[in-house]
């Protein structure tokens, strides 16, 4: 088996931090994905992080409430997974795509 990684970075425009857990939770879980833990943390007066630590890799959402904005983050050694999580959340708003360095 060749060891290989898929990620993709994006900006969002949702800041809500129930929606985005609950919304991303149910892609992770719907393209495949096996959630081992799941860290999260709400920043005073605002802002929001969290972390799924996946059997194939990790997911993670960072948002910027002060520019309506939010980064998520997937990497995954599952390429099947990783595709179907891309096609599952087309329905949000990209503000736009992180190119890798």
């Amino acid at each position: 088996m060749k060891a290989e990684m898929w990620n993709k970075k994006l900006w969002i425009s949702i800041i809500n931090p129930i929606q985005l857990k609950e919304e991303f939770n149910a892609h992770l879980i719907k393209s495949g994905f096996e959630i081992l833990n799941f860290q999260e943390h709400y920043f005073t007066p605002i802002g929001y992080t969290a972390l799924w630590l996946l059997g194939e890799s990790h997911f993670a959402i960072h948002t910027f409430p002060e520019e309506c904005k939010s980064y998520i983050e997937i990497s995954s050694c599952n390429k099947e997974y990783f595709n179907r999580f891309l096609e599952s959340i087309k329905q949000y708003k990209i503000i736009r795509e992180v190119k890798n360095a």
